[in-house]
């Protein structure tokens, strides 16, 4: 009989049924994990770029953060970068490179960079960028007399390089220097013709003295000695003639372990008469900025890439059922009345201006 009751008293007990632990609120674009993940991916798409400049974080379009176990995610960023005004070889800090004005042409970068996050270490595991200048049409709403980028392989602007270069080696008594890329450049009608270029520039096994002997003989220096600088030219072609040319060399820099130091080849083009060509990367041909694709096109790198590719490699029967388990466990969510979701988290704040 005590047994009996013992049994009644216990099923009259309340049944405290496990209640899951609410999943972590998703992350905020400017939160200080997401800048952390950020600045992780621009040093990675700054470091793995051999063409054109450094780019500035303008503004987390997105974050997505997938647990893969304890301590470890797999975090998905989009990426809103400007041109800077250094050069990707200049060793001038990234925080000190001022981006360029809106009125100067800006150029954007859009990225989806894929990271790790491991016991608090992040890595990058893949990048996928592309890069362009604004609209001519949205410039001219802004500045209408400002100048716009020219393409890099028109004609005058080829010719402002080979005569900057041939100007600047005919005056040195240093190392003489050949081109190594055309970074961007401008073209002005009115109120005057005027040519404004940009480019990188490598110093030579010959001095300039010797470079007038036998031009052809003058290699760049190997990597243990390379010395990389950078140049602008101007000049004017109306009303009067003048040239104005600046070159800086930045002195041997030692690359990073996994960052081999580039001699950057390029498209050549020669020109009768003149002793130096336009050197051109060939994504750059026939267009007006350096594109970041070039060296980042990895589609892993954005979430729905990655899951198209992981559902591409499960059986359909399985995608099948996972999409209606997943289904059925969104409609079990309860809604009060007059529910309203609250804001996105992304995007986050313009560092810049939009463009």
């Amino acid at each position: 009989m005590k047994a009996l009751v013992a049994l009644i008293l216990l099923v009259q007990l309340p049944i405290h049924k496990a209640v899951p632990a609410a999943p972590p609120a998703p992350l905020g674009c400017d939160d200080p994990e997401s800048e952390a993940a950020a600045e992780v991916a621009l040093n990675y798409i700054n470091g793995q770029s051999h063409h054109g400049y450094k780019f500035a974080l303008n503004r987390i379009e997105d974050i997505r953060v997938v647990p893969q176990g304890p301590n470890n995610d797999i975090i998905f960023l989009e990426l809103d970068l400007l041109e800077t005004t250094c050069p990707i070889l200049s060793p001038t800090p990234l925080a000190n490179c001022t981006v360029r004005s809106f009125a100067e042409h800006a150029v954007e970068g859009d990225c989806d960079v894929k990271l790790q996050k491991v016991d608090g270490i992040l890595s990058v595991l893949a990048s996928k960028c592309h890069s362009h200048a604004d609209s001519s049409e949205d410039i001219r709403k802004v500045c209408p007399d400002c100048p716009l980028l020219a393409r890099m392989n028109d004609t005058e602007v080829l010719e402002t390089v080979s005569a900057a270069l041939n100007d600047y080696n005919s005056k040195t008594t240093d190392s003489y220097l050949r081109l190594l890329e055309i970074g961007r450049a401008k073209i002005q009608y009115h109120p005057g013709h005027v040519v404004v270029t940009e480019f990188a520039v490598g110093a030579t096994n010959c001095s300039a003295q010797e470079a007038k002997a036998n031009v052809g003989a003058c290699q760049l220096l190997p990597e243990d000695q390379s010395n990389f600088g950078f140049c602008t030219a101007v000049m004017v072609k109306a009303p009067t003639k003048d040239l104005q040319v600046d070159c800086q060399l930045y002195g041997h820099q030692v690359p990073a372990p996994d960052i081999p130091l580039l001699s950057w080849p390029g498209v050549t083009y020669a020109h009768p008469g003149q002793d130096t060509s336009a050197g051109l990367a060939p994504s750059a041909v026939g267009i007006t900025n350096h594109n970041l694709g070039l060296f980042h096109n990895n589609p892993v790198a954005s979430e729905s890439s990655s899951s198209e590719i992981l559902r591409s490699m499960l059986p359909a029967k399985s995608v099948a059922k996972r999409a209606v388990t997943e289904a059925a466990q969104h409609d079990k969510v309860p809604r009060p009345v007059g529910f309203v979701p609250p804001p996105p988290p992304c995007p986050g704040r313009i560092r810049y201006f939009d463009i």
